[in-house]
């Protein structure tokens, strides 16, 4: 019982999680990135008012300290980082590599929830893990035969878009459980801050000209919405007492799979039967994790 409220929320956000890569990757193909992240984003926020309005909640998202609003702003700049690296490296690689190595987050969220949460985890659940960093793994090794080294400009962004967003969930068990911001609070600042220092760093940007034109293409503001429900079914299950970062961020992450279903025929993406064999590796390190321990 108290695995399952943790665990359907997160596997609700990871569907949608797997759904927004998909848009995400269609949003900056042969397009300009920041201005495609910026409007993505914007039209997440506004998605988000809009929800908390009609749910009656706008008024007790807006009521936050000094101290919990300059914690939202911290995070919209750690999660800013993330996002323009994702989005440049998405560009670069195709969806059913890139996003399985995004899902290598949950190894440094885990080795970060362990270290600094003390979250031990049990021993079937300590397996599931392993299972799933080994389906990591084979995704990284596929890469290199695709022609993707880790010295590559699109790895490398990836790499480090996944270590920014492992910061981001460790920062987020601190500010919902030890801080004790209220998760429709930090939604709520978090994604209007988001939308300030993304649109900052878009005019800066534009002050140095763009290389690709930008092309409107629906699949930009899609992109927000389908994140905003994604964060909102993750924040939920974050919130809950005793919820493991280690144990959400692997669940979460695993919105890969959904990727790679839809984006190998959207995208024609190549060599399938290995990937799929990674995600074999996925789907039962997961079933293992929601043994009860």
């Amino acid at each position: 019982m108290g695995t399952s409220i943790w665990l359907i929320p997160t596997l609700f956000s990871a569907l949608m999680l797997g759904i927004y890569d998909i848009c995400k990757k269609d949003s900056v193909r042969d397009n300009s990135v920041m201005p495609a992240l910026f409007f993505a984003t914007l039209s997440g926020t506004l998605f988000f008012l809009l929800l908390t309005a009609c749910t009656g909640n706008l008024s007790a998202a807006v009521c936050c300290s000094k101290q919990h609003f300059l914690f939202t702003l911290l995070k919209a700049f750690i999660v800013s980082g993330s996002w323009v690296c994702v989005f440049y490296a998405m560009r670069e690689l195709p969806v059913t590599l890139a996003s399985p190595i995004r899902a290598t987050s949950p190894l440094w969220t885990a080795i970060g929830g362990i270290f600094i949460y003390r979250e031990i985890p049990g021993t079937i659940q300590a397996i599931g893990m392993a299972v799933i960093f080994a389906g990591y793994i084979l995704f990284s090794m596929i890469g290199k035969t695709e022609g993707f080294s880790w010295k590559s400009k699109g790895i490398i962004l990836i790499v480090a878009g996944t270590l920014l967003g492992a910061i981001s969930a460790l920062f987020d068990k601190y500010l919902l459980n030890v801080v004790k911001i209220d998760r429709q609070v930090l939604q709520f600042y978090f994604s209007v801050n988001l939308v300030l220092v993304l649109g900052t760093a878009l005019a800066i940007r534009t002050c140095f000209g763009q290389k690709h034109p930008f092309k409107w293409k629906w699949s930009i503001p899609l992109t927000g919405i389908l994140l905003i429900m994604a964060d909102y079914a993750y924040f939920y299950a974050l919130s809950a007492d005793n919820a493991p970062i280690s144990m959400v961020s692997l669940v979460r992450r695993c919105s890969c799979i959904v990727t790679f279903i839809i984006g190998a025929k959207v995208f024609n993406d190549k060599m399938l039967k290995r990937k799929a064999a990674a995600l074999i590796l996925l789907l039962l390190g997961v079933a293992l994790i929601a043994l009860p321990r």
